[in-house]
């Protein structure tokens, strides 16, 4: 099950908040994350804005204060969020949630769910499902600059009100163990390394077809995109060929939360075409001349029969 970090009391959330666990926060408490980095969907008033749902914020004091104990939504649905914006490409590993504190009412969220973007408009679920409100690490952490709570379920005689903080990684932490890449592999292993890559980074990869080489061999391509499969009007993409190890490096640095690696992901289609001619690269690997030091494939492609490539050659005509 998830691990908890702490627990939160379900008629007050009047809690103090502190984690069981090393895993650091992100800021909204202490007010490292400004007002400026939070919005919300809609609020009752401005006294529950965004800017209230802050962990262990306290109510006002007296009844009708224009301030009060957390972020409460101007409407009651579940399209209605809050955001906070870490500015920069973060590795987000766990929400800790707390209800409203007010001496006046008892509202508080059950349920709610986790969406991440890089840009505000396009919203990558968590893969980790609705979230029971209180303190929990992800299963699968998620990457992105914006992270919004979307609550899915509350206090059924009250409203959608809560306070929040976000948990990212311990400063200092290693990342997992890399394992070796071999630049050794036969047509068969590539087949095997493609299926093991696509099944370890299922939500930004897939593998097709584009056919059979002169010796009948299938060739695969694998399509590395946080939308595999769509074309996103706007967005480039890239074809690379014979670079076998790259959709390894692509897949773990994305999982590691690697900035660089995650907006190319994000704002790229690439697709890796690891061979041209499969049964030349089967043929070379049995006699050993292929290898880091072996014969130099990106010089020893056929020229492609194809009239773009045609079109392309001859002054840059490109059909429709």
């Amino acid at each position: 099950g998830t691990p908890k970090l702490a627990e939160v009391s379900p008629n007050e959330g009047h809690h103090d908040g502190t984690p069981e666990t090393h895993v650091p926060p992100l800021g909204l408490e202490s007010l490292r994350v400004l007002d400026t980095q939070l919005r919300a969907s809609s609020h009752k008033r401005h006294g529950l804005g965004a800017h209230r749902g802050r962990l262990n914020i306290r109510y006002g004091l007296y009844d009708g204060d224009f301030y009060d104990g957390g972020w409460c939504a101007g409407r009651e649905d579940t399209e209605q969020w809050l955001e906070v914006d870490a500015r920069r490409l973060t590795r987000f590993t766990g929400v800790v949630t707390q209800g409203l504190n007010s001496i006046w009412t008892y509202d508080w969220v059950t349920s709610y769910k986790v969406q991440v973007s890089n840009d505000t408009h396009t919203w990558l679920p968590s893969r980790n499902g609705p979230r029971d409100a209180g303190a929990d690490l992800l299963p699968v952490p998620l990457v992105g600059r914006f992270l919004r709570i979307n609550p899915q379920s509350w206090f059924p005689n009250g409203t959608i009100c809560l306070r929040a903080e976000i948990l990212v990684p311990t400063p200092g932490t290693p990342p997992p163990p890399r394992s070796h890449l071999d630049f050794r592999h036969n047509y068969k292993e590539m087949r095997k390394l493609m299926k093991r890559v696509s099944e370890e980074c299922p939500d930004i990869t897939r593998v097709y077809s584009i056919g059979q080489s002169s010796r009948g061999l299938r060739l695969y391509v694998m399509e590395i995109s946080d939308n595999p499969g769509q074309h996103e009007v706007g967005e480039p993409e890239f074809r690379y060929v014979l670079l076998l190890n790259l959709m390894e490096f692509l897949c773990r640095e994305f999982r590691l939360g690697n900035p660089r690696v995650v907006q190319l992901v994000t704002d790229t289609r690439i697709h890796l075409l690891p061979l041209h001619e499969p049964r030349r690269l089967r043929d070379r690997y049995k006699t050993g001349k292929i290898g880091i030091s072996g014969i130099d494939l990106n010089h020893n492609l056929r020229r492609p029969e194809h009239g773009l490539w045609d079109a392309r050659m001859d002054n840059d005509l490109v059909p429709h």
